[in-house]
């Protein structure tokens, strides 16, 4: 669970001046079998629990197809491999899908928005409650990630800039640790991180992602030629997932089983699982979803992220600003470079769901 969200920085190849070098994903065709590479995160470990029960093969036979679900320990392995084109789904980031498959010139359309971070994410201080304490501090988080994206937020409420505070780049794996040492008194990071330092009677959450709503999304995301050309493969998709979502969010004892068995995938329990899902904003239908992508908010989240990514080198070597990515939504409107429009936020795949059109 702790790589879930830690960002790459990309070499030259991937950049806006080296998008000839990108392999063949875009080249799309028909065909009948197909990978979708995943890794471990509360909102994205239902992918393994519906193939360990029979929900990815019963829809795929249904579309005539075979879908290949393959778990990555090493999150950002997994956004590498779906870049290079050889896998045709990936579990992702927002923001994480715009700074690397997207700078990398690959066509990426969101499938599906599962959910948002609702508390998952925390800025955290020792000894003090009050955000505007973070000026002058050094503050441990994992460069670049979306920990580092919550910071950016956290210090533009309390009318802060980075330059108050020193980032300190620490790995996910040694955050907790790091945290018991005098020298640390400040961190950013994310679920079960956050629990685990929150359970220190000297740590105070300061801001958290509820404070931001929407603005952190885990996405199941699809190579855009893929889809156009295999629209079976995009329908079984989202009867996957919605059907796995019936399942785990009922009040019933399948339901339980359901949610205890994901728990222990992600190496907790029941309790614990319930309590990362208490953080974070499940679309468990897909009308629930679609009135978010309908809205303005991906959008609007979206113009800033790539603000953040620009402003912090992650765009591409030859970006001349952050709207070097285009970027289009479910209104049908784009926002960046119209001749370059890598990352889709769309309601196509959703409302066939909803419209029980599968």
């Amino acid at each position: 669970m702790l790589a879930r969200r830690t960002l790459l920085r990309l070499t030259a190849a991937l950049s806006l001046i080296g998008l000839a070098l990108v392999p063949a994903a875009a080249q799309a065709q028909a065909k009948k079998e197909f990978k979708l590479a995943w890794s471990i995160y509360v909102g994205w470990v239902p992918w393994q629990w519906a193939e360990d029960n029979g929900i990815v093969k019963k829809w795929a036979d249904k579309y005539g197809i075979k879908i290949d679900v393959v778990q990555f320990n090493d999150y950002v392995e997994s956004i590498n491999q779906y870049t290079a084109g050889s896998f045709d789904a990936l579990t992702v980031t927002n923001m994480d899908a715009l700074s690397i498959p997207g700078t990398a010139g690959v066509d990426t359309t969101a499938v599906i928005v599962g959910d948002f971070s609702n508390g998952n994410d925390a800025v955290i201080l020792k000894g003090k409650d009050s955000l505007a304490a973070l000026k002058g501090q050094k503050v441990n988080l994992v460069e670049f990630s979306v920990s580092h994206y919550l910071l950016a937020r956290a210090l533009e409420s309390a009318k802060l800039t980075e330059r108050d505070v020193t980032v300190v780049n620490t790995s996910d794996a040694d955050l907790v640790a790091a945290w018991g040492t005098k020298d640390v008194t400040a961190v950013v990071t994310w679920n079960p991180l956050v629990s685990t330092i929150l359970g220190n009677k000297d740590a105070k959450s300061v801001f958290d992602s509820s404070k931001i709503p929407g603005e952190i999304m885990d996405l199941l995301v699809a190579n855009t030629a893929v889809l156009k050309d295999n629209p079976d493969f995009g329908k079984a998709l989202v009867g996957i997932w919605y059907e796995t979502m019936a399942v785990m969010s009922a009040d019933t004892p399948a339901g339980k089983a359901a949610r205890e068995a994901m728990g222990k995938a992600t190496g907790t329990d029941l309790a614990g699982f319930d309590a990362q899902l208490k953080t974070t904003r499940m679309f468990y239908t897909p009308t629930d979803a679609l009135a978010f992508v309908r809205s303005g908010d991906p959008k609007t989240t979206m113009t800033r992220i790539a603000t953040f990514l620009y402003d912090h080198g992650l765009l591409g070597q030859g970006a001349p600003n952050a709207e070097a990515v285009g970027m289009a939504f479910a209104d049908g409107s784009t926002w960046g470079n119209p001749k370059f429009v890598k990352l889709r936020f769309t309601d196509q795949w959703m409302a066939l769901a909803a419209e029980g059109k599968l």
